[in-house]
C-alpha cells in the first residue's frame, strides 16, 4: 500500500497528548517491530515528536521485557493482546520490581474488558485501547488518557480529531446510527481522514474496492457504538462463523475462553460442517498440569453464550500461532 508521508504525519499530529499522554520525561519501552505501523508511528514517530526516551529490545521475550520494564525504569508500555495474557496469567511476573510502569496500551487485535482489567489490576497501572489498520497510518481510535477507568477497556474508545466514522449494515448497506438506551447494532466500521492510505500500488482494482467515491475507507471490521461514544470491534468481517444462518464472532469466544483458569491462550476458527455449514473449533493451550478436557472447554463456553454460539470441536495445542504484531494467524489453524 501507499502511505504518504502527509498521512504519517497527519496521524502522529492526531494522537494529541490528550489521547496518548506520552511525555518527554517518559521511558517507553518497544519490541514491536518498527518495520510494521504500529511500531513505526505509534512507538518511533510519537516517542520522537513527545521527546521522550524510547529503549529497544530485539523481539518480545517475557523474561527480558519484564527486566528492561524493572532496570530501565520503563514507564509507558504498547503491547499486543498475547502480551496482556501472559501479564495477567504468568507466575513470573511477580518476581519484577514493575513500580515504574504508570501506563499500558494494547492494540493490533481485539481486547477483552476482563483481560484488561485483570493487567491493570495486576501491574497497578492504567490501560487503554486503541483501533487502527496499515491503511490508516494506522490509528482511527484511542481511549482518551482522561476518560481510562470511566471508559470501558473493552472499547477502542472515541474517533481521533479529523477522522469521520460510519457503521454501515452488511446486508442492507444502510448506515446504523448509536442509540442512548445501549449499544448499536453491529456492521462494517467506514473511516474518512487525512490518514487513509493513497491506494494500494499498482492495484487500482483493490484500492476502488476498498476506499470508495466519497473517500471513505471500508475496513472489513464489524464493529457497534456504545452510548457514551465510544466503539467496539467485534470481529473480522471475513473471520466471522456462519453456523446455521447466525454470524459467530471468534474474538468473542477467545475473550471468554481466557477467563478460564486452566486455560493460558486460545484461538477460535470457522471448522467444517455437513450439517450448519461452519461450526466454531477452539483451540487451547492448557495451563501445565491442569486437567482440562474437550468436554469441560464446551461445556464452560455454553454456561455463558447463547446457543448458536456455543464452541463444538476443542483441540489442544502447544501454542497459538501468531503474527510479529500478536495477531492470531487462524489460517495456521484451518482445517487442523
Amino acid at each position: 500500500m501507499q502511505l504518504s508521508h502527509r498521512n504519517l504525519v497527519a496521524n502522529v499530529v492526531q494522537c494529541t497528548p490528550e489521547l496518548l499522554d506520552i511525555r518527554p520525561d517518559d521511558r517507553v519501552l518497544a519490541f514491536l517491530p518498527f518495520f510494521h505501523i504500529y511500531g513505526m508511528t505509534v512507538l518511533l514517530n510519537i516517542a520522537l515528536k513527545r521527546r521522550a526516551a524510547l529503549v529497544t529490545m530485539p523481539r518480545f521475550d517475557l523474561q527480558q521485557f519484564l527486566q528492561l520494564i524493572q532496570d530501565q525504569k520503563i514507564t509507558f508500555v504498547f503491547i499486543a493482546p498475547p502480551v496482556a495474557v501472559a501479564l495477567a496469567k504468568h507466575p513470573i511476573v511477580d518476581q519484577f520490581d514493575l513500580s515504574s510502569l504508570r501506563g499500558m496500551m494494547s492494540g493490533a487485535a481485539p481486547f477483552d474488558e476482563a483481560l484488561g482489567n485483570a493487567v491493570a489490576t495486576r501491574l497497578g497501572i492504567t490501560m487503554q485501547q486503541g483501533y487502527g489498520m496499515s491503511e490508516l497510518s494506522p490509528v482511527s481510535h484511542v481511549i482518551p488518557a482522561g476518560q481510562v477507568g470511566t471508559m470501558s477497556v473493552g472499547s477502542v474508545g472515541v474517533l481521533i480529531p479529523n477522522q469521520e466514522g460510519r457503521i454501515i449494515d452488511v446486508d442492507s448497506g444502510e448506515e446504523i446510527e448509536a442509540s442512548p438506551d445501549g449499544p448499536s447494532r453491529s456492521g462494517e466500521l467506514w473511516l474518512r481522514g487525512p490518514n487513509v492510505m493513497l491506494g494500494y500500488l499498482d492495484d487500482p482494482e483493490s484500492t476502488a474496492r476498498t476506499v470508495d467515491a466519497d473517500g471513505y475507507l471500508h475496513t472489513g471490521d464489524i464493529a457497534l457504538i456504545n452510548p457514551d461514544g465510544s466503539f467496539q470491534i467485534v470481529d473480522r468481517l471475513k473471520e466471522l462463523i456462519k453456523y446455521k444462518g447466525y454470524q459467530v464472532p471468534p474474538a468473542e469466544l477467545e475473550a471468554l475462553l481466557l477467563t478460564h483458569p486452566d486455560i493460558d491462550d486460545a484461538a477460535v476458527v470457522a471448522a467444517a460442517d455437513e450439517e450448519s455449514g461452519e461450526i466454531p473449533k477452539a483451540f487451547v493451550v492448557r495451563r501445565e498440569g491442569a486437567e482440562l478436557d474437550e468436554d469441560r472447554v464446551m461445556a464452560f463456553v455454553a454456561e455463558h453464550v447463547a446457543p448458536h454460539k456455543k464452541v463444538r470441536a476443542v483441540a489442544f495445542i502447544d501454542a497459538v500461532p501468531k503474527s510479529s504484531s500478536g495477531k492470531i494467524l487462524r489460517k495456521d489453524l484451518k482445517g487442523r
